[in-house]
């Protein structure tokens, strides 16, 4: 396999891993994960990310996402 390979197959078990987690279909996780770039984040950051559990990573992406989100509308009742 190559690492391009193991990167897709990581990229599915993550999906995989947060639909079940956040009880959200495949299309849902994969238009959050479109609207604010953790396909790119997870690919950038595989070498950590695929040495932990299924667990962190969920809570990783959504501190990422969180982050993401509060770059956007830092005070949230002014957005």
């Amino acid at each position: 396999m190559t690492l391009a390979d193991l990167k897709t197959d990581f990229l599915i078990y993550v999906i995989e891993e947060y639909k079940f987690a956040e009880k959200l279909s495949g299309k849902e996780v994969a238009a959050l994960f479109e609207q604010h770039r953790v396909f790119t984040y997870v690919l950038e950051h595989y070498e950590a990310l695929h040495t932990t559990g299924g667990q962190y990573i969920v809570e990783d992406i959504n501190l990422f996402i969180r982050a993401a989100k509060e770059s956007l509308c830092p005070a949230p009742t002014s957005c």
